[in-house]
């Protein structure tokens, strides 16, 4: 890899992808992109500005990249705040809390998919890929509850596959992919990691090393789908 542009560097696993790929690829240039610059960032990687939910920031933000990126990683996610608990019944349920979950998961993603898809490296294999979870699985579903969770990264994942059908017609090498970190131990998890079966819950550095592994072996005919942290496809 020789430019990879992560969006959300400042969350844990795109931060931990960074590191990974900074030792993995020590002559990439690293282009990281959150709301604010994260205390520590190093000096030799870039970072720029923006807003997940004003698409106006996304557009500018593409404009003012002027490299072909082998691989672009969109690494954020949302699933509870202190106001914001993933719901347990239909009772639960509230338009503004599922509007801001789907702003975040579902209409953010996708709106980087449109804006900077066409920066992706078109001369040789490159890598557009998203974080995205397996309980957005609908036949994986066997517990209920989550339901903006579920249905956003269920909603995730059918854009990804439908991004993947109208670029793949132009650009076979350009892949685009969700994948499914597995329980990683962060702010997001953790109020939830008690249910979590032993050997199961992954540092972000571990999680964001199997997802590197996943992506560089991923082929030309795997676009549009999801996979998990050992690489096995989830099943819609």
């Amino acid at each position: 890899m020789k430019h990879v542009l992560i969006i959300g560097i400042s969350g844990a696993i795109g931060r931990a992808m960074a590191d990974h790929i900074g030792v993995r690829h020590p002559d990439c240039l690293i282009v990281g992109a959150s709301r604010q610059k994260p205390d520590d960032y190093p000096d030799h990687w870039q970072h720029q500005r923006f807003d997940l939910e004003d698409e106006a920031s996304l557009e500018k933000l593409a404009k003012s990249l002027n490299a072909e990126f082998d691989l672009i990683f969109v690494a954020t996610g949302f699933l509870h705040n202190n106001t914001i608990k993933p719901e347990k019944s239909l009772r639960d349920l509230s338009f503004d809390h599922m509007q801001h979950v789907f702003a975040l998961n579902v209409i953010g993603p996708s709106l980087c998919i449109k804006h900077l898809s066409p920066l992706m490296n078109t001369s040789t294999k490159s890598v557009f890929a998203l974080l995205s979870a397996r309980v957005g699985s609908i036949s994986d579903n066997r517990l209920g509850g989550w339901y903006s969770y579920r249905a956003s990264k269920a909603a995730l994942n059918m854009m990804i596959k439908s991004a993947a059908i109208e670029i793949n017609r132009r650009f076979k090498s350009k892949i685009i992919a969700g994948l499914h970190p597995g329980t990683v131990d962060s702010d997001l998890s953790k109020p939830f990691q008690g249910g979590v079966p032993q050997g199961q819950l992954f540092t972000a550095q571990h999680s964001a090393k199997n997802l590197l592994n996943v992506i560089e072996n991923l082929a030309s005919d795997q676009s549009g789908k999801c996979f998990d942290w050992q690489g096995k496809e989830i099943v819609p």
